[in-house]
């Protein structure tokens, strides 16, 4: 359902081919252990999962497999919600500004997941029942590193920055890692740059054309901090 009537900023709403991209990839298990990070914190969430910035809906599925749980989808990008809509028999998707106030009850979610995607405090613990779950998963500074400029850096405070936006709403109960070394084909290489922040902005410094060039694969470090927290 689309409840967002209202016009987007160009680069703010992942585009069809950025979508697109982002589907073959995690189609493809290079996140997967991500996915099964998520899938065991979240295992006892409860009847109602959340996915802030669901995107195309691949981990709150996977969050679903392991639970009985029903889920939310919300998103700014119609093209990704209507992939997530798909994505599992439990699973709702509503296209909506994150940092709107939702169109979701007060205290009615078991669990608030927030994937690579942006994070309102005020928003996450209003929806969250008392002692609700909160699980944030982000890029750690070495996340694609091999890539160099093709990728955004990641701010090596990033964990520290984040605890301290949610710190009047959550208390953090635990923080995992989750990292290796893979090898990625040309065409994923090009996929995981195209599917992220850097695909709207592939005109400059020649990065299209770099990975136009792209002809071997290369072994790449993906690396994830999960971070679970509780509502005070």
């Amino acid at each position: 359902m689309n409840l967002l009537h209202a016009r987007i900023p160009a680069g703010t709403a992942d585009t069809a081919p950025m979508v697109a991209a982002r589907a073959d990839f995690l189609a493809s298990g290079v996140y997967a252990p991500l996915a099964d990070e998520l899938a065991r914190v979240c295992a006892d969430a409860g009847e109602l999962v959340i996915d802030a910035g669901a995107g195309t809906g691949y981990y709150l599925a996977r969050v679903l497999e392991e639970s009985a749980a029903f889920g939310l989808a919300l998103d700014v990008s119609a093209v990704a919600l209507r992939r997530a809509a798909r994505a599992h028999p439990r699973l709702g998707a509503a296209v909506w500004n994150l940092w709107e106030p939702w169109p979701v009850g007060d205290g009615v979610a078991s669990a608030v997941l927030n994937v690579f995607a942006p994070r309102n405090g005020p928003e996450f613990h209003r929806v969250l029942k008392p002692g609700g779950l909160l699980v944030v998963a982000a890029p750690a500074p070495d996340h694609l590193g091999e890539l160099g400029d093709l990728v955004l850096a990641v701010d090596e405070r990033k964990d520290e920055r984040l605890d301290a936006t949610l710190g009047a709403y959550f208390t953090r109960t635990d923080r995992t890692q989750v990292r290796r070394a893979v090898e990625l084909t040309p065409r994923q290489v090009r996929q995981a740059v195209e599917m992220g922040p850097a695909g709207f902005h592939l005109d400059r410094d020649g990065r299209r054309e770099r990975l136009d060039a792209l002809a071997e694969s290369q072994v790449v470090t993906v690396s994830f901090t999960v971070s679970t927290y509780r509502r005070k």
